[in-house]
This record gives C-alpha cells, structure tokens and sequence, in this order.
C-alpha cells in the first residue's frame, strides 16, 4: 500500500507509486470547500424532487374537480362501480384511478328511424352489403295487419335520457334496445289494426298507444329513458300493390260519392212526399168532415120535414111540390104563361141569358 504523506490524498493506482512506495507527483488532491459544495448539490436536488413530488401531487388531487353543465349529469365511478349522481355546478371526486366521472347530456333528443333505408350501426354489425340493409329496411318497414294485409311504414322516436345512472348500467345497447322495442310495440298495435283506418286518417290513435307502450316497456327495462313523441312518417300499401290499392280506393271513393248523391237525393224527395202525403191526408180528412157534415144536414133537414109533414101533411106537400118544381123549372128553358092571362098586358120574355146572347 502507497503512503500518504497529505491527508487529503486520494489513493492511486500502482503506476502512480514511486520508488520507495510514496506517491509520484501526480497526486489528486480534493478541497474540503469543493467537498461541502458538492454536498450542498445534492441536497438541492434532492429538495427539487420533493418540489416536483409535491407539485405533482397537487395537480393529481386538483384533478378531481370537474364542472357540470345544467344539460348533463355525472356519473362518479370509484373502481368502476357506482357511486353517486351529481347535477349541474362544481363538483368534487378522489383523482383517477380512484373514481372517474362519466358526463351524460340528459336533455339533447334523440331519434331512431324505422323502415327507413340507412347504414345504421346494427346493419352494420349484421353485414356491410347493401342488400343486406335494404332488405333488413323491407323487413323493418312491412307490417301485417289486424285485417292480413300488409302495410308499409316509417316510424320515427324521438328519446332522450332521464335518468343517466339507469342509462348507463341497466341496459347494455340502449340506442339497440329502443329500436327492437320500438319494432316489437309498433308490430303488435299495428297487427290489432285494420288496414284501412291506419293508412286513410287514424295514425294519431296509432302513435299515441306506441308511445305509451314503449314508455311503459322502457320503464319496466329501467333503461332511464323517456319517449318525447312517435311521429308515423309514412303509411302506405307496399309498392308492389299501390296500384291495385289505388284503384280499391278510387273506387271506394267513388262508392262513398254515389252513395252521398242518393242519400242527398233522398233527403230531397223524401220532405216532398212527407208533405205531398199529409196534404192529401188533410184534403181526404177535410172532404170525409164535409161530406158527414152535409149528411148529418141532410138528415137532420129530412126529419125536420117529416115532423113538419106530421104536423100538416098537405101543406107540406104542396110546399114540397112547389119547392120541387120551382127547382126543376128554374134549370129549364121554357117559359109557362098562366092562361087566365091571356089577353092581358103581358109582354114576352126576351131570352136575357149570357149563354144565348152569344
């Protein structure tokens, strides 16, 4: 071993070692100055890692402060399981991992088109060909009815969520789930239904009872979710028969005109028979009174001459005889002259009558 002649030698390699074991001249030799400052160095780095440590420490629990919009709900997770529900404003949750949050707009609407032609996610899941999507469109859209006709028809819902909690937990594929359902409610009123009403003027009936099964459907899945409206785009027979259905409907529509024609008609001839009847009725009632009215006159007259004729039958039958020939004589054209008058101041009757002066 090489000996130190300075205490702040540093030992050194045998090379470095002279002839007589002392250490040749280039010896390193340290300040304690360098020493203490090296130290201090240290120390220093050390204080900045405990700064950085800190300051990151800081913004790992400032993190778990989080805003929430008046058109959302939060969601707070710890671990991945459910811990609770906040509403609009500032809130506080321990930073990630430990809980997360999970921010659901619960006022923006949200609708799902059926029967309609579109690449939705479902058909895309089923398969990408476009054949495929039309004809899950057909099959979608066709329906049959109470009646075993086939009616073609577009349905719009229009959704949003009302509870975020039940939305995001209770149901795995809720835009899937209100789709079937929608399908699935809409196939069963749509078969309790004839043809005719759903398609002419009866689709509010028909809209009002899907709304109110989906929502009750909905409710009992807990899916959170609450149907605003169901608008019936469309309901029409399908194409490959619009024709035939166009001409049943014209002629429908020209079986209800002829039928109002005759019910007008009706309406009109009807008051005029009504009336011509009563009056007939009224004159045969008039002609029945006068007739037992001039009867009981006659009647009454002939006893009332026969009581005069019991009373004084010769002058009765002269005033009879008298009242008899004045009738018939007065409807006669000829003109008796009392004989005793002969000679006399009698001047002849100049026929006066209108019927011969023409």
């Amino acid at each position: 071993m090489a000996k130190k002649n300075n205490p702040w030698e540093e030992d050194l390699p045998p090379e470095n070692w002279g002839a007589n074991g002392t250490a040749t001249s280039k010896m390193k030799i340290v300040s304690p100055f360098k020493v203490a400052k090296m130290n201090n160095v240290k120390n220093d780095f050390k204080m900045q890692i405990k700064l950085i440590l800190g300051a990151l420490l800081l913004l790992w629990l400032a993190s778990g402060f989080y805003q929430v919009q008046p058109s959302e709900q939060g969601v707070v997770l710890r671990f991945g399981k459910y811990v609770d529900t906040t509403e609009a404003g500032l809130h506080y949750h321990l930073p990630y991992p430990i809980e997360s949050v999970i921010k659901v707009n619960v006022t923006q609407e949200r609708s799902i088109n059926l029967g309609v032609t579109e690449n939705t996610s479902q058909n895309r899941y089923m398969t990408n060909n476009h054949s495929s999507v039309a004809l899950n469109s057909f099959t979608e859209s066709h329906m049959l009815t109470g009646d075993e006709n086939i009616v073609d028809i577009n349905l719009t819902v229009v959704w949003k969520i009302k509870n975020a909690k039940d939305y995001l937990f209770n149901v795995r594929s809720p835009d899937v789930t209100v789709r079937v359902a929608a399908q699935s409610v809409l196939r069963e009123i749509v078969g309790q239904s004839e043809m005719q009403p759903i398609i002419t003027g009866d689709r509010g009936k028909v809209e009002d009872e899907t709304k109110a099964e989906l929502q009750k459907l909905m409710d009992d899945f807990g899916a959170g979710i609450v149907i605003v409206r169901v608008k019936l785009q469309k309901a029409d027979p399908p194409k490959q028969v619009v024709d035939a259905f166009n001409e049943v409907q014209r002629a429908k529509a020209d079986q209800e005109r002829f039928k109002n024609e005759a019910e007008a008609y009706r309406n009109e001839v009807l008051p005029k028979a009504k009336g011509e009847a009563v009056k007939r009725l009224q004159e045969a009632e008039a002609y029945k009174e006068a007739v037992i009215n001039k009867a009981k006159g006659d009647a009454e007259r002939f006893t009332s001459v026969y009581n005069a004729y019991k009373q004084g039958k010769t002058v009765t039958a002269t005033r009879l005889y008298l009242e008899t020939m004045e009738d018939v004589l007065s409807k006669s054209d000829t003109t008796v002259i009392d004989p005793s008058a002969k000679g006399s101041n009698v001047l002849p009757i100049l026929p006066l009558k209108s019927g011969e002066n023409k």
